[in-house]
């Protein structure tokens, strides 16, 4: 079994709509850890595939897709704007526009 931060993470993550991003910073402090973002980047990389979470609508906090290698990039970019998400060409998200308040 996982800790409760984790298990909150893995459904919070669950729970970002479609056209709809979160930050990791954004996610651990759902979570009530404000300061697990880089645990949240752990969950999400090793747990992604086995929940089958929605991991590209996680950003970081600039709003910038992370850059992991340019076909995760891609790959990202193209599952955002397939959910009318405008990523711009330096691979920018409006948090103003995009950003999922939780609720």
């Amino acid at each position: 079994m996982y800790t409760q931060f984790t298990e909150s993470v893995i459904e919070i993550i669950r729970s970002i709509p479609k056209g709809k991003v979160q930050t990791y910073g954004g996610i651990s402090k759902l979570a009530g850890h404000p300061n697990g973002a880089r645990q949240v980047v752990r969950i999400l990389s090793t747990l992604s595939a086995k929940y089958d979470l929605p991991w590209h609508r996680v950003i970081n906090s600039k709003g910038e897709l992370p850059v992991i290698n340019p076909e995760m990039f891609k790959e990202q970019k193209m599952l955002l704007e397939k959910e009318k998400i405008k990523v711009l060409s330096e691979g920018k998200v409006d948090l103003k526009k995009y950003l999922w308040d939780g609720n």
